[in-house]
């Protein structure tokens, strides 16, 4: 198969892995001078080892990688540490949720939503194409851009979230850190992480799982013979349903970016990069979520970690207060958890890049390097505001997300499924930049706009109510919204393509998917 790479690969003297349409075209701003400068400047980058490839799809030549393992290290390290810990503790500091509840609610989402983002990954090393701009083969190039400006909003927000987190870890270590300073040290380190690119993102994530598992096992060491299981009342079907939800949004979201993360990888079998990807989240997610349960609900018991969780506000603090029972080495273990932190933050701030290159052309001129460097300004202020209600900061962004990627995640598994039936030859990747040879798009729109139409009146938040959440549901929006959004789509996309075939709009896609499916 061939790309219309082969341009910018003419302009990088052959080197498509790390050519780019962003560097070839450069920043169309002021002068030649300026231009030619800032394209020397991407060039002399990429000499020191920074990835300066745009949202190209990588050419089956440039997918050499063969070490798949590498796919499960990125998601083993990227879900299992504190993130993973505070994500399990809203059950019982804002759900008022048992421990029991609490942690059978977290094995059934994670043994099920995992396979939704280890389903996405198979789409980067088969199609070579960032989650973003694979999202055209379904919502069109235009349509696209829905998708790409809510994934790049959504990862600002978990990129906010995560900094709260570490900053609030590492403050607990002394009185004389505050969460502003954490904030800071762990925004740097994941640009750094993040600047250099693709191949030392993967390296960073294949090592720093490391001090978060020696911190977990100190945890349960000093902190197990003191966790409690509380009465509680029974727990109301709403809080259930809210928590899960929750849950199900921390999973779910990443499947918008683990295709970013395998496009330099070979196509092996769709099986084996499922499994790699499914165990990287779920063999990492699980223990974070299980064990954010366990001492946020024994925190009533233990007047230190009720203090350190700060009312439900700090779960930094927690983690620092169970820690802290192990004395020096605990504290030196509360430094490193907050330290390997970037190992969430790092991709996601890489994907946020992907994603606003993925809007519009324009934006796609931009060097992926300068949207991570924009990011932390960004999110090192917000996040700084943020840390002040950080569950009602947590819940809302994650329930939001959750919304639109329910959706989302509808409309790409219902037309590779079901339209495209499983067939990749059914995929014309070399014009994924060219509008009349996409989909319509409009049936993915319509899906996803007629999806809203359930998500409202089933949300729950502190600013709104919809009326079936109101009567005792509690928040179900993700799940009307997935069943929705693939319930509409099939039959929307059925007649868009007779639609395309009759007008020669889109043709060469429907006439592969007739092909391959007949």
């Amino acid at each position: 198969m061939e790309y219309s790479e082969k341009r910018v690969q003419e302009h990088e003297g052959g080197d498509g892995q790390e050519a780019s349409s962003a560097e070839a075209a450069s920043l169309s701003i002021g002068s030649a001078g300026i231009e030619t400068r800032f394209q020397r400047f991407t060039r002399l980058l990429k000499t020191w080892g920074v990835e300066t490839h745009g949202i190209a799809p990588i050419p089956l030549e440039g997918r050499t990688d063969k070490r798949l393992y590498q796919l499960f290290f990125v998601w083993f390290s990227a879900n299992f540490n504190v993130l993973a810990f505070s994500t399990g503790t809203v059950g019982p500091a804002f759900f008022s949720l048992g421990l029991r509840d609490a942690l059978y609610i977290v094995l059934a989402v994670d043994l099920v939503l995992c396979a939704v983002p280890a389903y996405f990954a198979v789409f980067g090393p088969k199609l070579g194409t960032r989650a973003m701009v694979q999202s055209r083969f379904s919502f069109g190039f235009y349509g696209a851009i829905i998708p790409s400006t809510l994934n790049a909003f959504s990862l600002m927000g978990f990129l906010i979230l995560n900094t709260i987190v570490g900053g609030q870890t590492l403050a607990a270590v002394s009185p004389r850190l505050n969460d502003t300073v954490g904030i800071v040290v762990i925004g740097v380190i994941s640009l750094a992480v993040c600047f250099m690119g693709y191949r030392v993102l993967h390296i960073y994530e294949s090592f720093a799982w490391f001090p978060n598992l020696i911190a977990f096992l100190v945890m349960l060491g000093v902190g197990a013979k003191h966790i409690v299981d509380i009465p509680t009342p029974p727990p109301e079907p709403a809080a259930v349903l809210s928590f899960a939800s929750i849950v199900v949004s921390s999973v779910l979201s990443w499947c918008t970016m683990t295709p970013d993360y395998g496009v330099y990888h070979a196509p092996a079998s769709s099986w084996r990069i499922f499994i790699y990807v499914y165990l990287g989240f779920f063999v990492a997610s699980l223990p974070g979520h299980m064990l954010g349960v366990a001492f946020a609900a024994g925190a009533p018991a233990v007047p230190a970690w009720e203090a350190g969780l700060g009312g439900g506000s700090n779960v930094g603090g927690l983690l620092g207060a169970v820690l802290a029972m192990a004395g020096g080495f605990g504290r030196f273990l509360t430094v490193t958890i907050a330290l390997t932190i970037p190992s969430a933050v790092a991709p996601t701030m890489y994907s946020f890049g992907t994603s606003f290159m993925a809007v519009t052309p324009l934006f796609a001129r931009i060097p992926r390097y300068v949207y991570a460097i924009v990011s932390t300004a960004i999110l090192i202020p917000v996040a700084i505001v943020g840390a002040v209600r950080f569950y009602n900061t947590l819940v809302d962004i994650l329930s939001i997300i959750g919304y639109w990627s329910s959706s989302f995640a509808a409309i790409v598994m219902a037309d590779h499924i079901v339209v495209r039936r499983g067939r990749w030859a059914t995929y014309n990747v070399e014009d994924w930049s060219t509008p009349r040879r996409l989909p319509l798009g409009l049936a993915a729109v319509g899906a996803f706009v007629g999806s809203i139409g359930l998500i409202v009146p089933c949300m729950d938040q502190v600013w709104y109510t919809g009326p079936i959440a109101a009567s005792g549901t509690g928040d179900i929006s993700m799940y009307t919204a997935f069943a929705s959004a693939a319930l509409l789509y099939v039959p929307l996309r059925l007649a868009e393509m007779q639609w395309e075939r009759r007008r020669g709009r889109g043709a060469p896609v429907t006439d592969l998917v007739e092909k391959y499916t007949a």
